[in-house]
């Protein structure tokens, strides 16, 4: 055997390695360009997008406020003895309904916020 099939055999498992990485690299490129094509065809299968005038516009009043309004249970009336309980189809759409002070109720002064919130409480 000559040294050059010493030099061959040594450096083969470095070139094998090299040309693996080579492969590998490819391979990867490819699947990136196929991903890629494959999300243009599903793009231009899709719905095109929206012209500006097909846009959602704000109504000619201006935007749309908020409404606040306190709310109150809609109580469940319990059957009356012997009687058939409601079944329901036979309530409200809503469990809440307008209530009748509107007014906000506000903390008392010196009152905590909440238990635990570190305040001294009622005084």
């Amino acid at each position: 055997m000559s040294t050059a099939t010493f030099v061959l055999a040594a450096t083969s498992g470095d070139v094998l390695n090299v040309i693996a990485a080579f492969a590998g690299g490819l391979f990867i490129a490819g699947l990136l360009v196929w991903a890629v094509r494959l999300g243009m065809k599903v793009m231009d299968q899709e719905l095109p997008h929206p012209r500006p005038e097909e846009q959602p516009r704000l109504p000619e009043t201006g935007p749309v406020r908020e409404t606040r309004e306190l709310r109150e249970p809609d109580e469940v009336p319990a059957p009356v003895d012997g009687g058939e309980r409601l079944m329901p189809y036979q309530l409200h759409a809503s469990g809440t309904r307008r209530g009748k002070d509107q007014v906000r109720k506000r903390w008392l002064p010196g009152s905590s916020g909440s238990f635990g919130s570190g305040g001294i409480g009622h005084v």
